[in-house]
């Protein structure tokens, strides 16, 4: 693995922030598309759009507190609408809405605590007219909406220090059959600009270019063994505010897909979606604190951990890290557990969260996991540590 992926392999957790003009309408991040909403009338949200008690500190306090390892926050997303200085635009938060530079000040908190910086970037932008048409039916209008892009970007590997992580999106209208291709994008010249003013960024997969690693979304779908790549996911529906939305993941569930990631090679970028003054809703924050609580426990299987080297059969998922496996238990089985197909030797086991000792004994190639408590030690995922012989 190159180098530079090594912090991004170590971290494995990271939150993902969708905030906007879309957060104050709170009908998702979408809703000026689905809604076929004019630009004016949009405008007039934008111009309500105060973040009156946005304070990113808070933000990189509670991803810390999570186990959270980096963030990545929407600098602009499809609506057009940046969170950034630009002069590419009067559609940012300088000019309209809060008066400041977000950004700046996202980036601020994260480097005064240590967290690894990301931007996500739309490369789709609904503002822009050229977009709709494509560069076949408008070729002169696409030129300069590329341009555009590409300006906007340079601003982002500019004007904040160093950045770790550029995060693209893109997206399919009904009315297409498909994205826009790297070539349409200029993708190869727009990511070596990148590259030229922030050597060590790590860039996603979504500008048609494969980079550094990829990004399957609301699905955990590992990439080849050797390729990185990171889930994200939303805790409810949504990933722009959504006040209607209460089909809330439990913290159980969300430790099972982080859990699962890991077991896959992969990251989990989990998503918060505050609401349009800057604060998160309590139902993120109480189960980001419950995940925390979790990974201080049980950490060691998750952060630097990859996959395992055989089956947990019906219990949950299995890690790796030198001369440890875990076995990430999701569904307690009672006294006894059993692993399939273990051809590698185990010589202990223990629980992580107790330190109680498991007998594991051999069966062919069955390894049975005798002695456990009856109930789980942990409901949200219990850890058993294997130890192997050399």
């Amino acid at each position: 693995m190159e180098e530079k992926l090594k912090w991004f392999k170590e971290a494995r957790f990271g939150m993902f922030i969708h905030w906007g003009v879309y957060s104050l309408i709170g009908r998702g991040e979408w809703v000026k598309y689905q809604e076929k909403m004019p630009d004016e009338e949009y405008a007039e949200y934008a111009a309500k759009f105060k973040a009156q008690n946005y304070h990113p500190e808070g933000w990189v306090k509670l991803a810390k507190e999570a186990g959270m390892k980096y963030m990545v926050l929407t600098s602009k997303h499809h609506d057009g609408y940046c969170l950034f200085e630009t002069k590419t635009t009067d559609f940012n938060s300088v000019k309209v809405g809060p008066r400041r530079d977000l950004v700046a000040e996202y980036v601020k908190a994260c480097r005064k605590h240590g967290m690894k910086i990301g931007f996500y970037y739309s490369l789709p932008d609904w503002s822009k007219p050229a977009f709709f048409k494509g560069p076949d039916k408008a070729p002169n209008e696409w030129r300069e909406f590329i341009r555009y892009i590409h300006a906007q970007v340079k601003e982002l590997c500019t004007q904040y220090g160093r950045i770790d992580i550029l995060w693209y999106d893109y997206i399919v209208l009904r009315e297409k059959k498909a994205a826009y291709s790297a070539e349409d994008w200029q993708s190869e010249k727009l990511n070596a600009m990148v590259r030229k003013y922030q050597p060590e960024i790590l860039i996603n997969d979504r500008s048609g270019l494969p980079e550094d690693f990829d990004t399957p979304e609301q699905r955990i779908t590992p990439s080849r063994p050797g390729r990185m790549w990171e889930a994200c996911m939303t805790m409810n529906k949504h990933w722009g505010y959504f006040p209607r939305d209460n089909m809330w993941k439990s913290p159980r569930e969300l430790i099972h897909q982080l859990t699962g990631c890991v077991s896959g090679g992969g990251n989990f970028l989990l998503n918060v979606g505050p609401k349009p003054d800057g604060t998160i809703p309590g139902e993120a924050v109480r189960r980001l604190r419950r995940i925390g609580e979790w990974l201080k426990i049980n950490g060691e299987a998750v952060y630097g951990a990859d996959r395992g080297p055989f089956s947990s059969g019906t219990a949950g998922v299995v890690t790796a890290k030198g001369k440890k496996i875990y076995l990430i238990v999701h569904w307690w089985p009672g006294r006894e557990l059993c692993l399939p197909e273990v051809k590698t030797k185990i010589k202990s086991a223990y629980i992580l969260s107790t330190g109680q000792e498991v007998i594991p004994e051999p069966r062919g190639e069955r390894l049975i996991l005798k002695e456990l408590p009856a109930k789980a030690p942990d409901y949200l995922s219990t850890v058993i540590v294997l130890s192997q012989e050399y």
